[in-house]
């Protein structure tokens, strides 16, 4: 039995028929990433919660200070110090959390638990508050327990969205040893802790057809992809030449843009590698713009085998995001084989949204190689094979008009399948089915005197 949840005034009451739907509009975001972090889940969660507030909801959020993906807290925030602000309409308060100045697998481990440790008593502040629906986003996974709690203890819907199957890459990515019975009781876990949820989401079809095969009734799952807005990311008439200039790069050279994390997910190495083979073919260029923690490692690497045709830039402001993305002939979609189907990248909606090319290394039937397949916006080769690589990325920079279908196939494809407005809108009908209360005409009295509770 929960605790009562009574409805504030600001909650939407309206009558249909004989009875009385009660709309519920108080959510909170529990998640690691947050605005105003430029990329990966911290911008998703920073577009939807901003969306949210325009729509009316009330939203507050339990975070950590910006961080990603330099790895190091932004400008003006704190690691050691807990902090309340308002931005993109809600209330949001950061918890301290340890960043570790380089990263292993146990370091790792200790910095999400930092986070999930240091954010226990403002979770349990916010339930005084009486959320109809907490939110938590995976990674990380350590603040679900605490969700899972308070979530049947107060009478809270409850809400998982999985970004990345974290504990699935921590094995094949060797942070956690390649031990059977480890394995069996972590991923136990995991699997216990999704089950209860009330509802559990991911971002491509693949990754839902993993929460299935980890026991999750497909009846409480949703299908929440990851959006672009298309109406600020699109092709420009002209190449820019911006970025060229800034970088020695004439404005007929071919550019391969990589734009993103530069982690040990991504494997960028493979890109020095096709550079290496491609160093005769002096109008190719790679341009790898972002942070991340194998960064030093890259640029070290690129120095030591002087491959002049890299070029690094780091993580650009977002007013200046699509001339970037735009400076590229063809985007470069990078993953490891080992964790090609455990995470959706982000980066490929802005890509589709530029009207430009992408390469992507992906295996058969993994979330990339499926959505490249019906979008027809470009090639993919094989993870890890440089030599492939480099023979398709020298075939595209021989055939621009190919190149240039390819562009117009991905952005028809963002804008019909991509755009913002029409996920977030099926995301707030899932949000409605959850968090709606129906009532009878003979309880009237008793959503307006007594408040309204949750099952």
């Amino acid at each position: 039995m929960g605790i009562a949840n009574q409805a504030n005034p600001s909650d939407l009451i309206t009558i249909e028929g004989r009875g009385i739907t009660v709309v519920l509009k108080r959510i909170l975001l529990y998640s690691l990433n947050f605005t105003p972090e430029l990329t990966g889940i911290g911008k998703f969660n920073g577009e939807m919660v901003q969306w949210l507030t325009d729509q009316g909801y009330e939203v507050r959020v339990v975070t950590a200070p910006p961080y990603y993906p330099q790895w190091k807290i932004n400008q003006g925030y704190s690691a050691h110090k807990y902090s309340k602000e308002i931005a993109n309409g809600a209330e949001v308060w950061r918890c301290p959390i340890w960043i570790p100045s380089k990263l292993t697998g146990l370091k790792r481990l200790l910095h999400l638990a930092s986070f999930a440790l240091s954010s226990i008593p403002v979770i349990l502040k916010q339930m005084w508050w009486r959320p109809q629906l907490v939110m938590v986003v995976e990674p990380p996974l350590a603040v679900a327990p605490i969700v899972v709690v308070l979530s049947k203890l107060f009478g809270i819907k409850s809400w998982l969205h999985v970004q990345d199957f974290e504990v699935d890459a921590a094995f094949d990515l060797g942070l956690l040893p390649e031990n059977k019975a480890l394995k069996q009781l972590v991923t136990g876990v995991e699997t216990w802790l999704m089950r209860r949820f009330n509802i559990v989401s991911s971002i491509s079809l693949q990754m839902m057809e993993r929460l299935y095969n980890k026991g999750i009734e497909p009846a409480r799952t949703r299908f929440f992809p990851n959006w672009v807005e298309t109406n600020a990311i699109y092709p420009l008439e002209e190449r820019p030449v911006y970025y060229r200039e800034q970088l020695g790069i004439n404005r007929n050279d071919f550019v391969v843009l990589y734009s993103g994390n530069m982690g040990a997910k991504q494997g960028l190495e493979i890109i020095l590698d096709a550079a290496e083979r491609l160093q005769e073919f002096k109008n190719i260029y790679f341009v790898i713009c972002g942070e991340g923690s194998n960064k030093d490692k890259l640029i070290e690497d690129v120095k030591l085998r002087n491959l002049a045709q890299i070029k690094f830039i780091p993580l650009q402001p977002l007013e200046k995001l699509n001339l970037l993305l735009n400076t590229a002939d063809v985007h470069a979609l990078i993953q490891k084989m080992s964790i090609s189907d455990l995470v959706m990248p982000s980066k490929l909606t802005g890509m589709m949204a530029s009207g430009k090319a992408i390469i992507a290394t992906a295996a058969k039937k993994t979330a990339v190689f499926t959505v490249m397949e019906q979008s027809r916006a470009g090639r993919v080769v094989s993870p890890e094979d440089p030599e492939q690589l480099a023979k398709v990325l020298l075939e595209m920079s021989e055939n621009k008009a190919a190149c240039h279908i390819y562009g117009l196939n991905a952005r028809a494809y963002a804008t019909e399948h991509l755009s913002k407005a029409a996920i977030m809108s099926a995301f707030e009908k899932s949000i409605k089915d959850l968090t709606t209360i129906q009532k009878s005409a003979s309880s009237k009295s008793s959503v307006k005197d007594k408040g309204v509770f949750m099952k």
